[in-house]
């Protein structure tokens, strides 16, 4: 190998490479495995506070029974057969409108925060007449039976429930537990006067403490309904099959609207035909409930904003190509300044930045991202720049040397925070790269580079030629 000095440390330069990216990969599995964790946590709060919420209703509903009497055989075989049918007949407010409140209340496992929230909401529908309740026969005979009308309210996870009320204008309801509402009978129930039925309108007012984690979500049943929500949460993703109307977002919090008619939605058709809430990321089905329909929802997710082991798990994608143009930038000076650079110390620098990662990771759980990205990198680029003094021959090209891993960091760093201009912040930030390199190296006579390497004289002569030609 002595003949060929560049293949030998290009091979012993590539050994390091594929250690720095096995040690990356180590770096990485961490990430999943914390990231695991995360999730583990956030299902150990939800199996004890509560899941994502959806919110469906307050509607109506009403069971029934009819009966009748068919003839089968002939003759002296003969014989009546009572036969019967049970069905629910439901009804959807004209009018539904929604005021709800969430505040967070974030709950801990150990290092890791899951948002839980409180939402006080104040329900209120109103329906003109309760035709739809009155069933009619379907068969020659037949005798109909029916269950007095109920109200109900169906949410996802009933443990949530703090406090539920239903008032019917000024007398209020007993509620009782389950909404016996087919697609999710998850819930509450209040069973109606008999004297409703009669009365040429009905208003009903549900007030409702619902505790839950994520996420939360309402069903927009009624023929004309509109929903206010607040929070103190100042990142909130909203979700589902509609967005607000209209929204403020601030430090504060939020607040955000929501109108719509059954011109533009199908859910109390669906809530007619007795199909599941929706959940925010699922998109109801054609067809029939058997088929996979569900009743649309929107909603909100109170999400954080950056996860730091997303972040950490992107930045660590990164690593190849920040090891790279480290190892670039040394072998340029190598190259210009005529200096060796042993690849051991290319290892170890490489292992700076590689530890890096590892230490973004330890120190965001504790410290935050942005804070924890400030102090992973300053530690390392003190460390790279004083042992770059030596490395280089020399302080100033040490600091020098700091200063291009400073800047190499920042980089790094805007390129996860602008996740929609990454690509081509990376782009041009690598055209860059390229450009200066080659604008560096332009007047370097390789061949006699090498010839010096091998300890071989020039060709045009015995005494050492300068290794760059002429301009």
């Amino acid at each position: 190998m002595k003949k060929f000095p560049l293949l030998s440390k290009a091979m012993a330069l590539g050994a390091v490479t594929l250690g720095l990216l096995i040690a990356l990969e180590s770096v990485s599995t961490i990430v999943h495995e914390r990231e695991g964790r995360l999730h583990e946590a956030e299902a150990a709060v939800a199996d004890s506070l509560a899941t994502r919420q959806t919110l469906l209703g307050p509607a109506l509903q009403r069971r029934c029974e009819e009966r009748w009497e068919t003839v089968q055989g002939s003759g002296a075989e003969q014989r009546r057969v009572v036969e019967q049918r049970s069905f629910t007949l439901r009804q959807a407010p004209q009018s539904l409108q929604i005021s709800g409140d969430a505040r967070l209340e974030p709950r801990y496992r150990g290092l890791f925060k899951v948002n839980g929230f409180a939402a006080s909401t104040q329900l209120t529908a109103q329906w003109a007449d309760l035709k739809a309740l009155a069933p009619a026969a379907e068969h020659a005979g037949g005798a109909l039976q029916c269950e007095a009308p109920e109200l109900f309210v169906a949410v996802s996870d009933v443990r949530g429930i703090r406090v539920a009320s239903i008032k019917l204008g000024d007398s209020t309801l007993t509620v009782q537990p389950g909404s016996r509402y087919a697609g999710e009978g998850a819930g509450f129930h209040a069973v109606l006067p008999e004297a409703a039925l009669a009365a040429t309108g009905l208003q009903a007012e549900v007030a409702l403490e619902l505790l839950g984690t994520g996420s939360l979500a309402i069903a927009p049943i009624g023929e004309a309904t509109q929903v206010a929500l607040r929070s103190d949460w100042p990142h909130p993703s909203f979700g589902g099959r509609f967005l607000p109307s209209s929204r403020e977002i601030g430090s504060a919090g939020f607040s955000a609207q929501w109108a719509m008619s059954a011109l533009a939605t199908s859910a109390g058709a669906r809530l007619v035909e007795g199909a599941p809430p929706c959940r925010l990321d699922q998109a109801p089905s054609p067809g029939t409930p058997d088929q996979g329909a569900c009743v649309e929802t929107f909603g909100v997710h109170f999400i954080d904003p950056v996860n730091p082991y997303v972040m950490s798990d992107r930045a660590t994608k990164y690593g190849l190509l920040f090891i790279a143009l480290t190892f670039v930038g040394v072998g340029l000076v190598e190259v210009l300044r005529s200096l060796r650079v042993h690849p051991i110390q290319y290892l170890l620098v490489g292992s700076a930045l590689a530890v890096f990662f590892l230490l973004l990771v330890s120190l965001t759980e504790h410290l935050g991202f942005n804070i924890a990205y400030a102090c992973a990198s300053a530690a390392c680029t003190g460390l790279l720049g004083f042992y770059g003094s030596f490395v280089l021959r020399g302080a100033r090209a040490g600091a020098l040397f700091g200063a291009a891993i400073a800047l190499v960091y920042g980089a790094l760093f805007l390129l996860l925070r602008l996740e929609q201009s990454a690509l081509v912040l990376g782009s041009v930030a690598l055209f860059v790269v390229l450009a200066a390199v080659m604008a560096a190296t332009r007047k370097i006579d390789w061949y006699a580079l090498m010839q010096q390497m091998r300890g071989e004289p020039p060709a045009g002569g015995s005494e050492w030629q300068a290794t760059k030609a002429p301009a």
